[in-house]
């Protein structure tokens, strides 16, 4: 039996958040396909069809979220007088209840908080770490070489020390409105009365094959015999519940120490086959990071991200500037953009590659990074005919004398949050536990684990060189996140971007970003359109869409091209004089809404 969003949302009762009315597409979700995996990674989330969606409007505030419960969540709180910090809160706990395969307390996120009355910029790291114990060599087999993917995310070697909740925490101390308890309310009370499991959830844990080996996530996601529970069964989750009233009580520590604590400690270290090494100490040392926003100009506008250890805002920036000296506008979407699009996405990708990792543990070139001068000459290096192939990392103004060696790495799936209230504080979020369904571990507390550390290169060094982004106690592996904020040329806010989708997030949110400001589409239009890039590998067009259309254009100008599942997730909230519009990828399940 097939179901369509609104009825598996319209399952649920009215009375867990007052969801009267769920924002119903206009397509039924389709069966899960099975994606074709990209060359450079695994795909971060299988396929699981399309839903039709109409561009959300509102006037005081909105959200976008990647489940309409979650949206729905977050609404309610400012409904209630929540500032955007306390709705994404309550759409986060949500998240972990009805998606779990993408992010929770069991990982970590990067935040953007824009305070409308300070006019201030701050930008959280609540990224995992490495234990202390952690060694450059965790990744490498018994045959010296690289472990398989597989053979490395799935247990306890690759689970990171979680930052989420410590991260949700800061940002509701600093700017939350509403008390810590009501925040957590709407997550605790559908973790006790329960919720539908969603066409997608359903697909993902059918298409999942380790999940099931781990007895508490077999018992909660799947049937008696072995098949993943059927769309629209109620999923209810007393531990999580339980786990979440004692955090509104005592704060983070409850997760950080104590019994919560002791169980993750236990099931890292405990599991048969592949066991890690966090200890409560390495849980209890945990802190937040606030970083330097990294900003720059783009035509009339403004982006800001998030810095390093992620690398997604430093790449973005580089292929804006690339792409600015193109009239983008002019072009508009086909196959000549998809060219330049592709090219500007090598370049930063080996710059990105070679210099991006935790900035605590080595020296980054950032200002030199994004430097116009640098910039605009790496575009020099395109040509409007043939495609580069390849791109090789450049010399950026301030780089230190360092003998390093490129690392691709793997990064896979995530969410994504995107928040303005009523008083236009805006909040960014993007929220992860690596691949589908983490590290394959559920603790006792109701909640998965990352396998964040497969984000590190795998091999340390490459001859002879270290790599960047090799594996180091207590270090923050890089990401390709990348929560996005943009104001127009009076400083006023514009945008709030943001999406999941692994390495291709630098691609996705960038192509966003052109369709907003050059192509003048609207939110929907814009998060729905066919991703293209390239991540200094083949140039990869979505299959089924427009982009599709423009393969034999681009192999004519020389590029060696890959139709892809390109499974982005993408959340976009524009503001305009009348209120908000907003859209939500129709790739996944999620919903725009306010009031």
């Amino acid at each position: 039996m097939r179901f369509s969003v609104e009825a598996w949302c319209c399952l649920h009762r009215a009375a867990v958040f007052s969801l009267l009315a769920c924002v119903a597409p206009t397509g039924p979700a389709q069966a899960q396909t099975q994606p074709q995996a990209p060359v450079l990674a695994p795909a971060p989330e299988a396929a699981t069809g399309r839903i039709a969606k109409s561009t959300a409007t509102a006037r005081r505030f909105m959200v976008a979220a990647a489940n309409p419960l979650a949206a729905a969540a977050g609404r309610d709180i400012l409904r209630a007088g929540g500032s955007a910090a306390d709705a994404a809160v309550a759409i986060q706990l949500v998240l972990n209840l009805v998606e779990p395969q993408s992010s929770g307390i069991g990982g970590g996120a990067f935040l953007l908080h824009w305070d409308e009355t300070a006019k201030r910029l701050t930008t959280l790291d609540g990224r995992e770490t490495a234990p202390g114990a952690a060694k450059p060599d965790r990744f490498i087999g018994r045959d010296g070489k690289p472990m398989r993917f597989a053979d490395a995310v799935v247990g306890g070697r690759s689970v990171g020390v979680p930052g989420t909740l410590k991260l949700l925490e800061d940002a509701h101390r600093r700017w939350g409105r509403l008390p810590w308890a009501q925040v957590l309310a709407p997550a605790i009370s559908l973790a006790e009365e329960g919720f539908p499991i969603s066409p997608r959830l359903n697909g993902l844990l059918s298409g999942e094959t380790n999940l099931a080996r781990d007895p508490r996530a077999a018992a909660y996601f799947y049937g008696p015999d072995g098949k993943a529970k059927p769309v629209g069964t109620i999923l209810k989750n007393p531990a999580f519940a339980a786990t979440l009233r004692a955090i509104a009580e005592s704060g983070s520590n409850a997760f950080y120490s104590g019994s919560v604590a002791q169980d993750i400690v236990a099931t890292v270290t405990g599991h048969a086959s592949n066991p890690g090494d966090i200890t409560l100490d390495d849980l209890a040392a945990y802190r937040i990071e606030e970083r330097e926003p990294v900003c720059g100009a783009y035509r009339v506008w403004r982006i800001c991200g998030m810095g390093p250890p992620s690398s997604g805002a430093v790449a973005i920036q580089q292929m804006l500037g690339i792409l600015e000296t193109r009239d983008l506008a002019r072009l508009g979407p086909g196959a000549e953009a998809a060219h330049w699009f592709a090219e500007a996405g090598r370049l930063a990708f080996a710059d990105r590659n070679l210099y991006l990792a935790d900035p605590a543990f080595i020296g980054i070139p950032l200002t030199g990074l994004i430097d116009r001068d640098y910039i605009r000459s790496r575009a020099g290096l395109v040509s409007p005919d043939r495609s580069m192939g390849r791109a090789r990392a450049g010399e950026p103004p301030n780089k230190r004398a360092q003998r390093l060696a490129p690392s691709d790495g793997i990064e896979n799936g995530t969410s994504h949050i995107s928040i303005v209230d009523a008083g236009g504080n805006a909040l960014s979020m993007t929220t992860t536990i690596e691949d589908g369904f983490g590290a394959r571990l559920m603790t006792a507390g109701g909640f998965l684990l990352n396998n964040e550390l497969t984000d590190f290169n795998f091999a340390p060094e490459e001859d002879g060189k270290p790599i960047a982004n090799r594996v180091e106690p207590g270090k923050r592996p890089r990401s390709s996140m990348a929560p996005t904020l943009v104001f127009d040329a009076f400083g006023r806010l514009y945008a709030v971007v943001g999406s999941p989708g692994g390495s291709q997030i630098i691609g996705f949110v960038a192509r966003t970003l052109v369709a907003l400001l050059d192509w003048k589409m609207d939110p929907q239009a814009a998060v729905d359109l066919g991703n293209f890039g390239s991540r200094n590998g083949p140039t990869e067009l979505e299959k089924g869409t427009e982009a599709e259309a423009w393969k034999a254009a681009l192999e004519a100008k020389g590029h060696e091209v890959r139709l892809l599942e390109m499974t982005s997730g993408i959340q976009a909230i524009l503001k305009t004089p009348e209120g908000f519009v907003g859209g939500a990828d129709g790739r996944r399940e999620g919903v725009a809404i306010g009031d």
